[in-house]
């Protein structure tokens, strides 16, 4: 088939991202737990599998994006123990907030969400990027979309920088010292362990980079 031009990320599209993230988590959910045993509790592959895979069960019908995000946001809430629930059930809910009603997203209105997203967890979390945390993908990463996206470049061109972004920007927590969260009690004996948080998004991301690439072909 022809490759399209994606000027916009549609429902079922947002709908096929939560249904693959889901499936990228539990298919990582031992390495997520080996890379969270030296600086966290050993439980973040295991919680993020069933942070998403509760989220599935309550996805709601129809195409209201905004409502689907505030969704998983609510299922991760309550889902997913530790840090991580709040945290990731922030970025979706503050995401989402001004989508309410939306059945497709320009690049400008992904770009408010990734902005929306970032700045909820800094808030939420009282934390910035380089503290060896998710903010350390997710911030690049929403960033990244922007700057390509305001080059008026195709969608999936803007969620491949997106997703490269946060994937430089997990690798970049190895030599980090924590100083948010359990690992930070560590000290610096948290260095040299890539962040399970900032791994875990980076599957996100790139999990929405390749479900709409996969939609264009």
């Amino acid at each position: 088939m022809t490759e399209t031009l994606t000027t916009a990320v549609t429902a079922p599209m947002v709908r096929a991202w939560i249904e693959r993230s889901a499936k990228v988590l539990a298919d990582n959910r031992a390495y997520l737990t080996e890379l969270d045993a030296p600086i966290g509790d050993s439980d973040h592959g295991n919680n993020m599998d069933r942070g998403f895979k509760a989220a599935l069960e309550k996805l709601p019908e129809g195409d209201d994006i905004g409502a689907m995000l505030k969704s998983v946001a609510m299922s991760l809430i309550s889902k997913v123990g530790g840090a991580a629930g709040p945290l990731y059930g922030t970025m979706f809910l503050d995401g989402a907030k001004p989508l309410a009603g939306k059945t497709s997203l320009s690049a400008d209105e992904l770009a408010q969400f990734f902005d929306d997203a970032v700045a909820g967890v800094m808030k939420r979390g009282r934390s910035d990027v380089e503290m060896k945390t998710m903010l350390d993908a997710l911030a690049p990463a929403a960033r990244a979309f922007r700057e390509e996206a305001a080059k008026g470049s195709d969608i999936r061109a803007a969620l491949k920088a997106a997703a490269e972004a946060a994937r430089q920007g997990m690798e970049a927590t190895i030599p980090m010292q924590a100083q948010r969260g359990r690992a930070s009690y560590l000290g610096e004996r948290s260095i040299g362990h890539q962040d399970p948080g900032a791994t875990s998004s980076h599957l996100i991301l790139q999990a929405f980079s390749d479900v709409v690439e996969e939609a264009a072909q």
